[in-house]
């Protein structure tokens, strides 16, 4: 009996690993082939509309990308605003969140029923360009930043964690002496790593894909985050004529470009991920503790 749970044992293991291993390579065989066809030629990409391996390598795609200056600037205007995006809206999140998972807050309810209400309805696009507008915003950065500060989303699920919080953790550091600010920046937070963790990737994902508020909001092309300015790359270079060139230096390769662009943007958050994988884990560690 022992013998036959032990076989029964491999074969469900076996076949669990095939199905994962087929799973994982679904997923990942994509990503491949963008990273390969980016440093493909057009001709190879062309004859092959599926690569893992490029026959012959090339740079050209990336020299076409990086051939302007405009670029670096464009990716520090990203990387600042996603900094700094992150860290307003983790702040504006955390103390909304913390206030109302405080549940002898007054019209503690009607202010939940509100922010649940927006995750049905918002103002149009019109509304809210018109109030960027009377807000003084147009072409700047903060028009990328505050309009979106806060999630209703992310709000609620740090406030459910923030909730989960023993209650006598809170008492204890008011006997000491502490307000709401001390208690949250000293207790509440640094028990809630998993939790800002996750939020403020959700929040740098957001920022650095950010690209209709940059349409919506930037006149100024010099202002442009690196989204907006790939998308008009990868325009150039599909552009009818082929002959066309970026500040007269390089010629577009049109069908690689646009797998390099995908590994440009993608990049940097790819690269983010690992430093935040273990507050993941411990996340979902502690909730299956809590479950």
């Amino acid at each position: 009996m022992v013998e036959d749970r032990s076989v029964s044992g491999r074969i469900y293991a076996a076949i669990n690993f095939t199905l994962l291993a087929i799973i994982a390579l679904i997923t990942v065989l994509p990503f491949v082939h963008v990273v390969a066809g980016s440093f493909t030629t057009n001709a190879e990409l062309a004859a092959n509309k599926f690569v893992l391996i490029p026959k012959v390598w090339s740079l050209e795609a990336y020299r076409f990308i990086f051939s302007t200056n405009t670029i670096f600037k464009a990716m520090g205007v990203s990387v600042g605003v996603t900094l700094i995006g992150t860290v307003f809206s983790m702040l504006l999140t955390a103390l909304m969140a913390y206030g109302l998972a405080r549940k002898d807050l007054d019209g503690r309810r009607t202010i939940n029923f509100l922010v649940v209400f927006t995750m049905l309805f918002n103002g149009g696009l019109i509304p809210t360009f018109l109030v960027v507008k009377e807000l003084g915003m147009i072409d700047t950065y903060a028009s990328l930043i505050i309009p979106s500060s806060i999630s209703a989303f992310n709000m609620i699920i740090l406030k459910n964690f923030f909730q989960n919080i023993p209650e006598g953790l809170e008492e204890s550091a008011r006997i000491d002496g502490c307000n709401d600010f001390g208690i949250l920046f000293k207790i509440v937070l640094p028990l809630s790593m998993p939790a800002i963790a996750t939020i403020s990737l959700f929040y740098a994902v957001t920022y650095w894909n950010t690209y209709m508020s940059a349409i919506l909001y930037l006149n100024d092309s010099a202002k442009w985050p690196i989204q907006v300015l790939l998308r008009q790359i990868v325009v150039l270079a599909s552009g009818l004529d082929h002959s066309a060139e970026l500040d007269g230096t390089v010629p577009p390769p049109d069908q690689t470009i646009k797998m390099a662009v995908i590994v440009v943007a993608t990049l940097p958050i790819l690269l983010v991920y690992p430093y935040l994988q273990k507050h993941f884990a411990k996340g979902a560690l502690l909730g299956s503790m809590k479950g």
